[in-house]
C-alpha cells in the first residue's frame, strides 16, 4: 500500500507547488472551494451514516452553497459577507432542521452536524487563503504543507518500526506515542530545513515554536477526523485519492494547522 501513497504524491506535489507558488490568488481560491465541496461530501458521507431515514440532499446541498458564499467572502476580505453567509447557512439549517422534526426525532443531533461541518471545513480551509493573501504567503502555506505531510510520514514510518504504546487507541488503534514523537522530530527537522533555505531571518527558537504549534496541532486534526469515522464504523473518508483514501484523510491535519499557523504568523511573529 505504502508504494500507492507515494506514487500519487509523486504525481500531485509538482501541480500543487505551482497552485501554490506561482498560481492566481482567483486560482487559489477556486481550488480551496473545490476540495472544500469533496471534503464536505466526504464529512457529510461519516457523520450522516445510518440515520434513518437517511439526511436528504436539501441539507447537504445547502452546505455546499453557503460553503462558497463563505469562502468567496474571505477572497473578498469581506468579514460582514462572512458573516452573512454562517447566519444564512443557520437559518436554513434551522428550517430543514424544523422539517425533519416532523418525520425523525434525530433533527437536533442533524443540525449539530451540519452546522459544526460549515467550521470545521469551509472556515478552516478558508485560513490557508488567508496565509497566502499575506506577507510571504505562497511560501508561508507552503511551509505548513511541508510540515504538515513530513510530520504525517514521520509519524506513520516511526510507529510502523518503532510503535510499542498506544497513543489513543479507542479513536485510532494504530497510532502510538513513537509514532507521534516520530511525527514531532520530521515537522522539525522540514521546518529547520525550509528556515535555512526561505525564512533565513526567522530565529531558531520562533522556527521551533511554530513547527511544533502546527505540527501539534495536525496530530489533534488528525484524532479529531479519526473520531467521526470511528463512531460511523467507516476506515476511509472515501476512494479518491489512491493510497490515502479521501480529501479528508489527507487534509485533516492540515486544517488544524492552517488556523494555528496564521494565529503565529499575524499575530505572534515578530
Amino acid at each position: 500500500m505504502h508504494w500507492k501513497r507515494w506514487i500519487t504524491a509523486l504525481v500531485l506535489i509538482p501541480p500543487l507547488l505551482l497552485l501554490i507558488l506561482f498560481g492566481s490568488p482567483l486560482l487559489f481560491t477556486l481550488v480551496i472551494i473545490a476540495v472544500s465541496i469533496l471534503s464536505l461530501w466526504e464529512y457529510f458521507r461519516i457523520v450522516y451514516h445510518g440515520h434513518t431515514p437517511p439526511v436528504g440532499p436539501a441539507f447537504t446541498g445547502w452546505a455546499y452553497t453557503t460553503a462558497v458564499l463563505a469562502i468567496a467572502a474571505v477572497h473578498n476580505r469581506d468579514f460582514e459577507a462572512l458573516m452573512g453567509a454562517l447566519a444564512l447557512h443557520l437559518i436554513g439549517t434551522a428550517l430543514l432542521t424544523v422539517h425533519r422534526f416532523t418525520i425523525c426525532r434525530d433533527a437536533p443531533i442533524v443540525a449539530v452536524k451540519q452546522l459544526g461541518g460549515m467550521i470545521y471545513l469551509p472556515i478552516l480551509f478558508s485560513f490557508l487563503i488567508m496565509i497566502r493573501m499575506g506577507e510571504n504567503g505562497p511560501l508561508w502555506v507552503l511551509f505548513l504543507f511541508g510540515v504538515v505531510a513530513c510530520g504525517d510520514t514521520g509519524a506513520l514510518y516511526a510507529g510502523t518500526y518503532l510503535g510499542r504504546h498506544k497513543l489513543c487507541p479507542s479513536v485510532s488503534p494504530n497510532k502510538t506515542v513513537e509514532g507521534a514523537v516520530g511525527g514531532l522530530l520530521a515537522n522539525l527537522l522540514f521546518a529547520w530545513i525550509f528556515k535555512l533555505l526561505f525564512f533565513t531571518e526567522m530565529d531558531g527558537t520562533t522556527c521551533t515554536i511554530v513547527a511544533l504549534a502546527a505540527g501539534g496541532a495536525g496530530q489533534v486534526g488528525d484524532l479529531f477526523e479519526s473520531v467521526f469515522k470511528r463512531a460511523s464504523g467507516i476506515k476511509d473518508s472515501s476512494q479518491l485519492i489512491p493510497g490515502h483514501g479521501g480529501f479528508l484523510d489527507r487534509l485533516d491535519a492540515l486544517l488544524v494547522a492552517a488556523p494555528v499557523g496564521y494565529w503565529l504568523k499575524e499575530f505572534l511573529l515578530p
